[in-house]
């Protein structure tokens, strides 16, 4: 484990452990909805970007992020993992979803190299998603919270580079 696995394993009780180990992959609600961590075949990979071998994380090309998706039928494709609202509509109509993070606006990490992911605000977001006609109507919020309780508790578990992550929404020192 890396050290901000070491903080959240360590809050845990037996039971949130099992229930987490409970979860299944990848879910689908009803018909229209399909959701994942990352993609539909991984949980480490980000769907809707790619990280170079530099270390900048780009916008994944269309195409890729479209053979990532075969397979997967539903309208609403939902993930997560890099913690950046964004909307990308597929050429057949279908969207994929990230509605952004709650608490962790940026972050570091070394899969598949060394890099950061950054917000560049210390909002929580989420999206709302509703079905509309024959489409579906996305709206992205930004909610301001209580980020200097929570960059204490970072503070205080040892980790000021959360801390600075929470409370700015920047990884590095110098944004």
């Amino acid at each position: 484990m890396g050290p901000s696995d070491r903080v959240a394993y360590a809050q845990l009780q037996p039971s949130h452990l099992d229930w987490l180990r409970g979860l299944p992959a990848t879910r689908r609600v009803g018909e229209a909805i399909f959701m994942c961590h990352g993609t539909p075949t991984s949980d480490t990979t980000y769907w809707l970007d790619r990280v170079a071998p530099t270390g900048e994380v780009q916008f994944r090309p269309r195409d890729e992020i479209e053979q990532a998706a075969e397979g997967t039928d539903a309208p609403v494709l939902l993930c997560g993992h890099t913690h950046r609202p964004r909307l990308v509509r597929l050429r057949d109509g279908r969207i994929i979803l990230n509605p952004g993070s709650v608490g962790l606006p940026a972050y570091d990490d070394d899969h598949p190299v060394f890099h950061v992911m950054e917000t560049g605000t210390p909002a929580a977001s989420y999206a709302v998603l509703c079905k509309r006609g024959g489409g579906w109507d996305v709206s992205f919020r930004a909610v301001p919270y209580d980020t200097a309780r929570m960059a204490e508790m970072a503070d205080a578990a040892g980790r000021a580079d959360w801390a600075r992550a929470v409370a700015t929404g920047w990884f590095s020192p110098d944004r």
